[in-house]
Formats: C-alpha cells, sequence, structure tokens
C-alpha cells in the first residue's frame, strides 16, 4: 500500500467526532487477577481496552455506523443490506437505526440467536441463509432488485475510518504503549486500529491475531495478495470471513508488526481468564487477543506496556458456559 493511501490523521478525528454523539468511549483497565498475574508476569503493564461495553456489544458499531451516515439522500431513501454471521447485523442494524434508514439483512442459519434477536431489536428485516455464499448471493439480488447499498463488514475507507476511533481512544487513554494486540477477522478493525495508533505513536508495535482456522490475513501476509480460504474451522465465528480483501489487507500489512494465530482451545483458556480474573463475560472472539498475549506472543512481550482489544461479547449463556468450562481445563 502506497503511503498516499494510508489514513490521514485528520480524517480519523474528524470521524471521531461525527460519531462522538452515537457511540460509547470504551473504558481501560489495568489486567491484574491470580491467572492474569502468573501468565503475565513478565509484561510491565497490561491493560483491557473494552469494546465489548460498545453499543451492539462489539467495535463493529463504530464501523458500521460510520459507512450508513455516509450515505446520500437517494442511497438513504433505498436503506441498506448487508451480509453477516451476527455481529456485523447488529451493528449494521444499530446504524440504520440511528440514520433512520430501511435495512433488509442476510443472516447465516448459524448465526448466534442473542444475535438475531439483538438485530431484529433494531427494527431491521432479517432474511435467513443456509450458508455464507447463499447468503451473499441473496444480498447481492437484494441490492440489484431493491438498489440498496451494500454495507461491508469489514473493508472500505468508512469501516477503517470508523473503527480507527478505537486507536484514537487508546492513544489518549495510553500514549505511552509499547504494543496493542488486536483480533483479526477480515481487518476492518486491525486497519483502522493501527493506522491509528501508528499515526500518533509510530514506535508502538500492533500485533494481529487470528484463529489456526481462520487465517486468510497470516496466509495474505505471506503471499502479499488477498488470500480465500477454502474451509473455515473455528469457534471464533465472528473471526472467520472466508477471505481478506485488498484495502483493508493493505492497511494491517502497513501497519501491523505481523499476524500470529491461536487455538481454539487457546482461546477458551483466555475466555476463562477474563471471566475468573476480571468477571467479563466474552465471546470467543473477544478473547482471541488474551489468547495470543498468553500464548504465542508471551516472549516478545516481556517487559512491554501492553493494551490487549477485548472486541466483542455476543454469546448466548449455553455456548459461553461450554467454552469457559474448556477453558477452565486448560488452566488446571
Amino acid at each position: 500500500m502506497n503511503v498516499s493511501s494510508q489514513l490521514q490523521l485528520d480524517d480519523m478525528r474528524a470521524t471521531a467526532t461525527r460519531l462522538k454523539p452515537y457511540i460509547v468511549r470504551t473504558p481501560v483497565v489495568q489486567f491484574q487477577g491470580k491467572h492474569a498475574d502468573t501468565l503475565l508476569a513478565d509484561l510491565a503493564s497490561v491493560h483491557l481496552k473494552l469494546e465489548l461495553l460498545q453499543r451492539t456489544g462489539t467495535f463493529k458499531a463504530r464501523g458500521a455506523l460510520n459507512a450508513v451516515m455516509g450515505l446520500n439522500a437517494d442511497q438513504r431513501q433505498r436503506g441498506i443490506t448487508a451480509v453477516s454471521a451476527g455481529n456485523h447485523a447488529v451493528a449494521a442494524a444499530f446504524a440504520a437505526s440511528v440514520v433512520r434508514v430501511s435495512a433488509k439483512l442476510v443472516v447465516q442459519a448459524s448465526a448466534n440467536p442473542v444475535r438475531l434477536a439483538a438485530t431484529r431489536s433494531y427494527g431491521a428485516e432479517v432474511l435467513i441463509a443456509v450458508d455464507g455464499p447463499s447468503a451473499f448471493a441473496r444480498a447481492e439480488e437484494i441490492v440489484l432488485d431493491e438498489g440498496r447499498t451494500m454495507i461491508h463488514p469489514f473493508d472500505g475507507l468508512l469501516t477503517s475510518l470508523g473503527t480507527s476511533t478505537v486507536g484514537l481512544e487508546l492513544m489518549e487513554q495510553l500514549p505511552d504503549l509499547d504494543v496493542v494486540v488486536v483480533a483479526i477477522g477480515g481487518g476492518g478493525l486491525a486497519s483502522g486500529l493501527a493506522s491509528a495508533v501508528k499515526a500518533i505513536n509510530p514506535f508502538c508495535r500492533i500485533f494481529g491475531v487470528e484463529p489456526e482456522g481462520a487465517d486468510a490475513m497470516r496466509r495474505s501476509f505471506e503471499s502479499g495478495q488477498p488470500e480465500r480460504l477454502a474451509v473455515v474451522n473455528t469457534i471464533a465465528d465472528s473471526l472467520g470471513p472466508p477471505m481478506t480483501l485488498a484495502y483493508s489487507m493493505g492497511l494491517c500489512r502497513a501497519n501491523l508488526e505481523k499476524v500470529v494465530t491461536v487455538s481454539d482451545d487457546e482461546i477458551c483458556r483466555a475466555m476463562a481468564v477474563l471471566f475468573h480474573d476480571a468477571k467479563l463475560a466474552v465471546e470467543p472472539a473477544g478473547a482471541a487477543a488474551l489468547a495470543a498475549a498468553i500464548g504465542p506472543l508471551r516472549v516478545q512481550l516481556q517487559g512491554q506496556r501492553v493494551a490487549v482489544i477485548v472486541c466483542g461479547a455476543n454469546i448466548d449463556l449455553e455456548g459461553f458456559s461450554r467454552f469457559i468450562a474448556r477453558g477452565e481445563a486448560l488452566l488446571i
């Protein structure tokens, strides 16, 4: 990616001003506790950026809202559509309710019931598709037939500008960080956050984290071009897009140190640590960054001042209980 393609700090700050009335400035807390003190003992400090407290329960509200606010008058009249495994649908529905536009959203049948209920609570019409390919096909039909605008789950300038506001907040809250660790699905969060952090503190390193069974960004970093996965296999369903796309991948490659992967077991262990030490009930994606900090990144983070992004918490009680039990067994 050319330097000229990077997000500009003035644009990121203007986005923050535009979104401020509608989103939460999520807090940062120092992470301490029985398990954290042992697993992160070699780090100078660890802070959690609690983006799970964002409107809709994930960071995605920022990018979706910025994209919908960018629609012109004709586009607003026609409304929006989107494809989602759950969290993006909630965010798109929220954004549509703020801007007062119609939303017809296509959600995969595997979506967590909590996310479906939240999407409908914002007044969106929800269509269920059996899988990802059929969901995209249905949404493309809606665009052609009804003239609705597709709100992409992770790619595009407005999405990355929206998520850059996470990085702006973090740099105001912890300006002297050495490292930020952030989960990656398609790269929507990491592309914006990393752009803001690097613009303000170029010496801060940002590490991306993917599930082992959904490592499209890691493969893209290795090949230097967008990659597509034949199979996605992870409990962190919101980190499971089967591909990367050029724009968000380019921003990630320009600003991230590297991308590491974590197993589902490591994610469950991190979920258990967050639950017992911080009393946080997160979805698997929300624990992926911590999983890397106490796993494959632990040696590299020694002596560093680290922020871990806790990106989301939309999960049902049964699924959460099952993953926590799996993680607890790994803490013994």
